[in-house]
This record gives structure tokens, sequence and C-alpha cells, in this order.
């Protein structure tokens, strides 16, 4: 289990912290997020979730919440998903902030997590597409792929 907590580029609230660990991910949480509320993913089945998680690298953001009698509640505050082979290549996707966590620092800490992820494996290219958060990638070091480079083949 790798679990990130030290970011000094991208800090996170107090209770806060990234993890990879499966055993953290709150699917049902994820899935309702990216079927209810995320352009690409709307209607998305659990079912179709579940088998993108299982092919995939998972992180999230999650915050450690003080219950009375001295417990703690994991939450999930937000999530990225990585499809990759571990050595080359990576694709990122999924990635989300529900409305009500946005503006905290999240995204950038969850992205700074991935990066450090993928050069741990070597990897030198990780690649997305976005229709509405260019700002935030290039505020993390992403860049546009020149037009004209880009292929893709249309199952739907």
């Amino acid at each position: 289990m790798t679990t990130y907590t030290d970011l000094p580029a991208a800090p996170l609230p107090p209770g806060h912290f990234v993890s990879d660990a499966p055993d953290f991910l709150d699917l049902a949480r994820v899935h309702h997020w990216l079927s209810t509320d995320a352009y690409w993913a709307l209607g998305r089945s659990l079912e179709k979730q579940r088998a993108a998680v299982a092919g995939s690298l998972n992180f999230g953001v999650y915050e450690d919440v003080p219950e009375s009698g001295g417990t703690v509640r994991r939450e999930q505050r937000a999530y990225a998903r990585v499809v990759t082979d571990r050595a080359t290549f990576g694709w990122l996707c999924d990635v989300y902030v529900p409305p009500e966590a946005r503006g905290r620092g999240l995204a950038k800490a969850l992205l700074a997590a991935v990066r450090a992820r993928m050069a741990e494996f070597g990897v030198r290219r990780v690649l997305l597409v976005t229709q509405t958060a260019q700002e935030l990638f290039r505020a993390v070091g992403y860049e546009e792929v020149e037009p004209g480079k880009w292929m893709i083949l249309s199952l739907e």
C-alpha cells in the first residue's frame, strides 16, 4: 500500500490524504459521483465501473473524520483512475471532485500523487482528455497535444 501524505507542492486540508490503496476505495460513492454528475460517465452502470476499477490503478483523496468515542471514519472526497501498464504508458481518466469539495486543493493533490506514482513506475507519458478542466491540468504540468496527432476509433 502506498499512501501519499507529504505533498508540499499540493497541500491538503488537515485530516486529508491521498492513497492508491485499493481497500480504501468507496466504489459505491465513486460510481454515484461519476454516473450522476460526470459528463463523460453519465449513466455508467455499477458493473461497468467495477470492471474499470479492477483494470486500473485507483487514487482517492480521503478524510479521516473523528467521531465520538475516539473512533475515526474515513470518507472519500475525490477520485482519479489511471489505466496503465505500470511501465511505459498511463491514461488518466475519471478525475472527479464533488462540487462541495472543490476549491480546496484536492484535485491538485490527487494529480501530484498520480504523477509521483507514475514516476516511480518509470512511465514516460500520461495522457488524458478533458472538455472542461484544461486550466487545472495545465497548472500541474500537462500540455495540450498538437492537433492532427490524435486518432480515435469510436465503438459507440
